[in-house]
């Protein structure tokens, strides 16, 4: 019904139209039509009234013939009054023909209005058809339109429905979670009180067996105290003689050995005080899994002498078969790691300017992300696009962990100032805390964005993310202590050797220095030709601060001063591709870097 109201309706309004406007043109065109035809009919009659005129001169003039004498007076009066009437018909003639043809022009220039209307007509009828063509797939749109809408709002009404029965299942999942966690608390308070009986009776327990100890060894020193000790100054005399002259001679079996406060030797105490007093004053220390042995633990070198500003390539290199994503040098700077898509981490020994390849570390499936040693230089932490974390020793390149747990690929791991821990940042917007004692994962916190690398102090992660924030974790509390938002998606982050100045670099190819005491931006370094390259491009403090080097998406490496804030060297012509990563060693003598090709460059001064 309402397709046939429709379809009626622009009828009805087109036909309405087409009257308006022959209503329109029709009187705009009457007056003239109506002239015209007056024109024609005064022409019509102007042609009667001549040809009568003409008969009435032809009478005149014969009956001016017959009565030429007798009234030639007349004659006169009547020529006069015709050549008058002759004149002034011939004005009118003369006007209506002049009339005539401009009723005749006006007729012509109407002719073609009318043509023009007739053509605007036919174009707005073909309009018109197009129009209704258009209408008609319009409104077979607008149908199918209204379908789609329906099976959208039965998917939506579907898919409510099924967020709400996730939501009932959600909040059942989360109070059975709050309820679990409270019976674990309840559990570990449990434990941990059991725990402290236990040691507070093993205390109590050792204590008495301490003093039981004590009170035997006072025993014992009280009756050997009692005992007498006869002195006999010849017999003294005579043993020492003895033991002068003869040396090692047995002495007389008559003879009874005197005890002489002066060859008393000191007897050890029995070994059961020891113990006891060990246990009573001894704290021994707890036993570490990843503590290193003398000759497995590289020697630190401590504190830089002098830091060199690099300006000369000594070793250009080919590191990896295909892009090197990390290098890192070893906390006594002999050692130099890199890790690649190949799957590997390479180590390699800096000796006389040049990097000799020592090892390969295998284990990874995918590209290693970040490389990170202990404090020793005994053990190498790798993160990588397999969703894990790994870890080796460094003088037998064997793996020793693979901690897995992740579900999105790891793009920085590094080990807390204990050794004993380890945080992981990831692709899927997640920090884990891992203890290596227990293999387990401790902790797992939401971060909200994708994290792309990750520094530690003692109780604080600090955390670069995708969202262009940089975060500070409380390790114990698990909660964010604080969030600075940057320019650009941070790439890299970094702390100087009193860990009182963090590092970043940002998409929107900046270097920012942000003391920690206050947690404001310090400086802030750029470059006429500097570009971060990638998502995870490392910049670097020197070893003592002085310096940050970064490399760019040209292939160049910049040195900045921390103190001007300046460029102060440019090192453009060994790398032909996008720089990835920056180590300077601990001892300050050289730089390397690492490119999205396979080539690592090693930089000195010398």
């Amino acid at each position: 019904m309402a397709e046939r109201r429709l379809d009626s309706s622009w009828k009805r309004h087109i036909s309405d139209q087409l009257k308006l406007r022959d209503r329109v043109q029709r009187q705009a065109f009457e007056e003239i039509v109506l002239q015209y035809n007056r024109l024609l009919e005064k022409s019509d009659l102007q042609t009667v009234l001549s040809e009568r005129y003409q008969t009435d001169k032809y009478d005149v003039q014969r009956g001016h013939e017959a009565n030429s004498g007798s009234d030639s007076g007349r004659s006169d009066v009547l020529q006069q009054e015709m050549s008058q009437m002759r004149i002034k018909h011939q004005e009118e003639l003369t006007e209506l023909h002049k009339k005539r043809g401009e009723l005749a022009q006006n007729v012509i220039e109407l002719n073609n209005q009318i043509q023009q209307k007739d053509k605007e007509i036919q174009s707005n009828e073909a309009k018109m058809l197009d129009f209704q063509q258009q209408i008609s797939d319009l409104e077979g749109d607008c149908r199918e339109l209204r379908s789609c809408l329906q099976d959208l709002e039965r998917a939506n009404q579907t898919l409510k429905d099924e967020y709400d029965a996730l939501q009932i299942t959600f909040s059942a999942l989360e109070e059975k979670l709050r309820k679990t966690t409270e019976d674990n608390q309840e559990l570990v308070s449990r434990w941990m009180a059991e725990k402290a009986q236990e040691a507070n009776k093993l205390n109590a327990e050792n204590e008495k067996d301490s003093r039981r100890r004590q009170a035997k060894l006072q025993k014992e020193l009280a009756d050997a105290a009692k005992e007498p000790l006869p002195i006999e100054p010849d017999d003294d005399i005579e043993v020492l003689a003895e033991d002068g002259g003869k040396g090692g001679a047995e002495t007389s079996p008559k003879r009874t050995l005197s005890r002489t406060p002066s060859k008393r030797t000191a007897q050890p105490p029995p070994a059961g005080l020891l113990d006891s007093i060990s246990n009573i004053f001894g704290r021994r220390r707890p036993a570490n899994s990843f503590s290193s042995s003398p000759e497995n633990s590289e020697a630190p070198s401590g504190v830089c002498a002098e830091v060199r500003v690099p300006s000369t390539a000594l070793h250009v290199f080919e590191a990896h078969d295909g892009e090197v994503n990390a290098v890192k040098f070893s906390p006594g700077s002999r050692l130099l790691a890199t890790g690649g898509m190949d799957r590997r981490v390479k180590l390699w020994e800096v000796v006389a300017g040049r990097c000799e390849p020592k090892g390969a570390l295998t284990g990874s499936n995918a590209g290693i992300t970040s490389i990170e040693f202990d404090a020793a230089g005994s053990y190498l932490l790798a993160a990588s696009n397999d969703f894990a974390s790994r870890i080796w020793t460094v003088d037998d390149f064997r793996l020793r962990h693979t901690l897995t747990g992740h579900s999105g690929k790891v793009l920085s791991a590094r080990f807390l100032l204990d050794n004993a821990r380890i945080v992981s940042g990831s692709y899927d917007r997640t920090l884990k805390l891992w203890d290596l004692r227990s293999k387990v994962c401790m902790k797992t916190v939401f971060a909200g964005s994708s994290c792309n690398d990750i520094v530690c102090t003692e109780q604080c992660v600090m955390s670069g993310h995708f969202d262009k924030k940089v975060r500070f974790w409380d390790i114990r509390a698990e909660s964010i202590v604080q969030e600075l938002e940057l320019l650009g998606r941070v790439t890299s982050l970094d702390l100087n050797h009193d860990r009182t100045e963090l590092l970043t670099c940002s998409r929107d190819d900046l270097v920012k220095i942000i003391d920690l005491r206050t947690n404001a931006v310090r400086q802030t370094f750029s470059a006429q030709g500097f570009k971060c390259g990638a998502d995870w491009t490392r910049v670097t403090f020197s070893p003592d601060g002085c310096y940050v080097a970064g490399g760019s998406a040209d292939g160049a490496l910049y040195i900045w001063n921390v103190l001007t804030g300046k460029v102060d060297r440019t090192l453009d012509r060994n790398h032909n591709s996008a720089i990835n990563s920056v180590s300077w060693s601990p001892s300050g003598a050289f730089v390397v870097s690492v490119e999205k090709g396979s080539k690592a460059i090693l930089w000195s001064d010398m």
